[in-house]
């Protein structure tokens, strides 16, 4: 008998926030042989998961192990999930660079918005993490990029998303990126005061921002 897609998403969660590599992997398992959509299942399940882990360290009943344990098992249900997913392939992709600024490490949140993206049709450029800032600009450059997407966790590195704001200013070619920001400590506010043409607070409204500021036709 086939799990109700309510139980698949809430056991796709448990595994990733408690830990469980197994729960995760199985009940991905499940939600493809149910027919569940890979979309719904990552963004309603794992995600929601690894959301909620993201809050308990925040309130500090989670420490970075813990993160990199739910990070495994959400990234092993991934790998179950992924080969499912539909991508939107119906126009001609844009192009996307995105990365964690310099001196942040973390990855877990850009790895989610450029898994994402992909599936919203974009065509990605993946830089990695800690990336130096002048190569965001290097690499829209030389993919002639239609949006740069900035991401970190850390307060003491967010300003360097104004950097490469006006690195693209003072050569004159502003104009020709928009620019995605989202992580952490991130805000509207934030995103506004910089100059940025779009904030996302998760992955699954970044493809919905992004495909606003490149004017992309949304599905419906």
């Amino acid at each position: 008998m086939a799990r109700a897609r309510e139980e698949i998403l809430q056991d796709l969660a448990d595994g990733v926030l408690n830990l469980d590599e197994e729960l995760a992997v199985n009940t991905a398992h499940d939600a493809v042989e149910a027919g569940l959509d890979a979309y719904d299942a990552i963004t309603n399940g794992l995600v929601r998961g690894m959301n909620r882990a993201g809050e308990l360290y925040d309130e500090e009943e989670y420490f970075v192990p813990e993160l990199l344990i739910c990070s495994d098992a959400m990234y092993a249900a991934l790998a179950v999930l992924e080969p499912h997913l539909k991508k939107d392939d119906s126009r001609v992709r844009q192009r996307c660079v995105i990365g964690v600024v310099e001196g942040d490490t973390h990855d877990i949140g850009k790895n989610l918005v450029k898994l994402m993206l992909d599936v919203g049709g974009f065509e990605i450029y993946d830089l990695g993490r800690n990336v130096p800032l002048a190569d965001f600009v290097e690499k829209a450059k030389e993919v002639n990029a239609d949006l740069i997407c900035l991401s970190t966790l850390m307060t003491t590195t967010m300003n360097g998303m104004a950097t490469v704001i006006e690195m693209l200013k003072e050569e004159g070619i502003r104009d020709r990126f928009k620019v995605l920001v989202g992580g952490g400590p991130i805000s509207q506010a934030f995103a506004d005061r910089i100059g940025a043409d779009g904030y996302a607070d998760n992955a699954a409204s970044a493809v919905r921002v992004a495909k606003k500021v490149c004017n992309v036709a949304q599905a419906a």
